[in-house]
């Protein structure tokens, strides 16, 4: 079971609801977290369970940087909106960087996103099962000294 994050900038959010619903019989097998208004509108059109963290520009996009910063999350979905300016997009800018501080695979449209999901749908992600397994913590292997 892996965790996946889902983000949809507001002119983002029909065409995420529409993708999830596409693949909701994928994504019923995993843990799903998103932001506030983006996970509402996914339970409200299918039978997902979602954790909900507060809206994107409110804070949310930093407490899923929070978990992949831990590197507790597996893949995000963040249909972007690339043609209009966000308020915080320093918050936008931290998350992707952490992505790829962490190797944690995103996807910022549909068409990437899809490639993604096909791929979770193969079993091509039980490599995160092993980062899980295998990762230091404190008094382990990731200590500096």
């Amino acid at each position: 079971m892996l965790k996946i994050a889902f983000i949809a900038h507001d002119r983002k959010k029909d065409e995420m609801v529409n993708f999830i619903t596409a693949y909701e019989h994928v994504f019923t097998e995993h843990q799903l977290y998103s932001t506030g208004t983006t996970g509402l509108r996914i339970m409200e059109q299918t039978k997902l369970q979602i954790h909900r963290f507060m809206s994107g520009p409110l804070g949310g996009d930093q407490q899923i940087g929070a978990l992949v910063a831990q590197n507790e999350m597996d893949m995000i979905i963040f249909l972007r909106d690339p043609l209009m300016a966000q308020p915080h997009e320093p918050d936008i800018s931290a998350l992707l960087r952490l992505c790829d501080v962490q190797g944690i695979p995103l996807a910022t449209n549909v068409a990437t996103a899809e490639i993604l999901v096909k791929a979770l749908d193969r079993g091509d992600f039980a490599w995160r099962e092993l980062v899980h397994k295998y990762k230091p913590g404190i008094g382990e292997l990731g200590d500096i000294k």
